[in-house]
């Protein structure tokens, strides 16, 4: 690598910070958490996860969402998998979320509040009761 212009370490350093606030969970009450176990990564959760970042980019809900990870969620046969957690909006683990799934859950879950109910794969049982 050759030597850095102080205009590259700018938007090397703006864009560590940009990284970093995606991270950050102060204040964030919206949760996306992609599993991550051997069986989720397989089956592409890390494409699953970097297109949530990008979505969220584009939506401008960088500061109000917090996209995390975790491990096997015991739902090996529908890989990936994520949970949603929203105030005001039922627990919810989708499935099969690829790339198309997670910008259609950023568009109609966190921002249209209308759930994808053909992924969705488990539900707490007071929202099913209820």
């Amino acid at each position: 690598m050759g030597k850095m212009s102080l205009e590259d370490l700018r938007k090397l350093r703006d864009s560590k910070k940009n990284d970093l606030r995606k991270r950050d969970a102060e204040g964030k009450e919206v949760q996306v958490i992609v599993g991550m176990g051997t069986c989720g990564i397989a089956a592409g959760a890390k494409i699953t996860l970097d297109a949530f970042i990008k979505a969220l980019d584009s939506y401008n809900l960088v500061d109000t969402v917090m996209v995390r990870q975790t491990g096997c969620m015991g739902l090996c046969h529908s890989e990936p998998t994520v949970e949603v957690i929203a105030p005001g909006m039922p627990r919810v683990i989708y499935g099969r979320v690829d790339a198309a799934v997670a910008e259609q859950i950023v568009k109609k879950h966190l921002v249209g509040k209308e759930l994808l109910d053909n992924h969705i794969l488990d539900r707490p049982s007071a929202d099913i009761m209820g």
